[in-house]
């Protein structure tokens, strides 16, 4: 068995000569048939016409409602943050770190709320070439507005870095959680993933690829329900796109080869996610990259044998190595995923509006409370030159 006890970077790159990515960001007719147009086909007809109007003003509502739950678990509208500055807010514990700076968490000095504010250096953004990645990020997060996403208030600026104002998500990640069960049970596994299906469908009615999917960009809010977190690498995508990014006991085939990649990699993490939220590990691993690539290419599984015969189908469907075949992306889309028989019972309206308790309790002693994550040293950042002008010039409108 292949445990993982500490967390796994996220990696970016170009393929260089290794093939290996390099280390970067923590942080997809009518043909001539003869209708008879009787009064029975005309009736079933309209029928079918106006259940799919109201679905699709079902979804159209959803896309751009303003109140979703927050961190803490509440429902809340989004508040006005026009004016906002680093000075509005008294900045606290680490929350997290990446390689262009941290997460913090922050209070709203006249509201007494609490955020977590993404706090990245500009000179090291400038010198990983990253500002359209970052542009991107944010584009993106003032696109979202989901149940199980983290909500974005707003971000700004100074001299030396760049801010993300999010919401507050108390009780920690889930690779926490599963780093202490051990695994989770089938229950457990099913209703989080459940949860995560609605958040990608939600994404791909967008055109967003996430393409970072795993346990340590998942967050409990203080109902215990999920949060998707670090939109780093998720991208806009109507065909393909050919960015090698990811970690890699994560990465499909299709990103490992090179060969442009859509919304079905996020299928696949779907299908690695599952495994490991039953098995405890992930279901290719090994000590390098390259082995593990190598494994993922390969596409054997193995099966603990108490794994759940319905979990265990359905992995196989996600874990498909050619991507024409995974499920989530064959004629039915995500139906596909939601129909299967390990979803058998599941009531998607219900789960969308949180109706169910969540298998998880997450002990928040205070709103501000960090307990649920880990403890981080603070940073002694040393003072650094001043950006020129030419290079602020970079992060003009952020």
């Amino acid at each position: 068995m292949h445990l993982i006890t500490k967390k796994r970077p996220t990696r970016l790159g170009v393929k260089n000569v290794s093939g290996r990515p390099s280390l970067c960001l923590g942080l997809t007719c009518f043909s001539g048939i003869l209708i008879d147009f009787s009064f029975s086909f005309l009736f079933a007809f309209f029928f079918c016409i106006i259940k799919v109007i109201t679905r699709w003003v079902k979804a159209t509502s959803r896309a751009n409602m303003t109140t979703t739950p927050t961190g803490d678990g509440q429902l809340f509208t989004k508040p006005d943050t026009s004016g906002w500055k680093l000075s509005d807010f008294e900045m606290g514990d680490t929350l997290g770190t990446g390689s262009f700076g941290r997460v913090r968490i922050a209070k709203l000095k006249s509201r007494g709320e609490y955020y977590a504010i993404k706090c990245l250096k500009k000179r090291e953004i400038l010198k990983m070439k990253q500002v359209q990645h970052l542009n991107q990020e944010k584009q993106i997060l003032m696109e979202l507005s989901h149940p199980f996403i983290v909500n974005m208030m707003c971000s700004f600026q100074d001299e030396n870095r760049v801010y993300f104002v999010l919401e507050f998500v108390v009780g920690g990640e889930v690779f926490t959680h599963l780093r202490s069960a051990g695994r989770f049970p089938n229950d457990v596994a099913k209703f989080y993933h459940a949860e995560l299906v609605l958040a990608f469908e939600y994404l791909h009615s967008k055109d967003i690829i996430y393409r970072d999917l795993k346990p340590e960009n998942l967050l409990l809010d203080g109902k215990g329900h999920v949060k998707v977190t670090d939109f780093g690498f998720a991208k806009k995508v109507t065909d393909r796109t050919y960015t090698l990014c990811g970690t890699p006991e994560y990465l499909a085939p299709e990103v490992i080869q090179s060969k442009g990649h859509g919304k079905a990699v996020d299928w696949w993490t779907m299908g690695v996610l599952l495994y490991e939220f039953i098995a405890g590990h992930p279901p290719f691993f090994d000590e390098t990259p390259i082995r593990t690539y190598e494994k993922i290419l390969a596409g054997r599984l193995k099966f603990p044998n108490w794994f759940d015969e319905r979990a265990r189908d359905l992995v196989k469907g996600l874990l498909q190595t050619d991507h024409t075949k995974r499920l989530g992306t064959l004629k039915d889309g995500v139906a596909d995923v939601k129909n299967h028989p390990f979803f058998r019972g599941a009531n998607w309206e219900k789960l969308y509006g949180r109706h169910y308790n969540a298998p998880i309790a997450v002990k928040v002693k205070s709103p501000g409370d960090t307990s649920n994550f880990e403890s981080y040293p603070e940073s002694g950042d040393k003072g650094s030159p001043p950006l020129t002008p030419s290079q602020q010039l970079e992060f003009r409108g952020f």
